[in-house]
């Protein structure tokens, strides 16, 4: 059985490669204003496989815009098109041989100082929600997901997430058994992050940032790997 530590570092080096994945993406231009939501994604698809050997995405790809950008996972909007005052968010899920990486990532077209300064958040609320997560090893998912919350809140936006993150692993991870609560950073988990998974091992988590503009006129998403310190 491979160790924790070797798991690790296969999402690390997963993760990696899907941000080198994303930062293609980002230079090749894909979003830009009068695009649809399903343009983008396609490129997304076509590029992943041609340059990185992506053929398998262990959940949908989501492309994101406008009044969309409220939006969680399991919704189903009407598609829109990236307007020329917007912000657009990612959220990808590439499979690395058995590894799974998921990242989200949000941008903004136009001068709105409201988004860039959603955008310019995204990643502190993040970071010091996993900064928690690391210092109480043995925190439940429900009270992780109210320190979420709670970070949001104090910088004067909505938490928009319905769960704050999930476990992640060997591709397909979803088809586990166990509880499904059991495996979000959500009210309804009441267990430890720290608790082993059935097969009596570590659990690796994504952390899921989703914020939300107090007016609810646009959101973002950032979500990374919840790296030890």
């Amino acid at each position: 059985m491979t160790s924790d530590a070797r798991r690790l570092a296969n999402l690390i080096a997963a993760e990696e490669r899907a941000l080198e994945m994303l930062a293609a993406i980002e230079a090749a231009g894909f979003i830009q204003p009068g695009r649809r939501e399903s343009e983008v994604d396609t490129d997304i698809a076509t590029l992943a496989e041609r340059d990185f050997g992506v053929t398998r995405h262990w959940h949908k790809r989501l492309v994101r815009t406008g009044a969309n950008t409220l939006c969680v996972f399991a919704d189903n909007p009407e598609e829109r098109t990236i307007g020329d005052n917007d912000t657009i968010y990612l959220d990808l899920g590439p499979v690395f041989a058995e590894w799974e990486a998921d990242i989200g990532q949000t941008y903004a077209v136009g001068a709105d100082p409201a988004h860039h300064a959603l955008i310019a958040a995204l990643p502190e609320v993040f970071e010091a929600t996993r900064a928690h997560a690391n210092a109480n090893p043995d925190i439940t998912g429900a009270d992780l997901y109210a320190h979420a919350t709670n970070i949001a809140e104090q910088r004067g936006y909505i938490f928009g997430g319905k769960i704050a993150g999930h476990t992640v692993g060997e591709f397909p991870h979803l088809t586990w058994p166990g509880d499904r609560d059991h495996a979000r950073i959500a009210p309804a988990n009441p267990t430890r992050l720290s608790d082993p998974d059935h097969l009596g091992r570590k659990r690796f988590w994504i952390i899921e940032t989703h914020l939300i503009a107090p007016d609810r006129a646009f959101g973002g998403f950032y979500e990374r790997l919840l790296r030890p310190r």
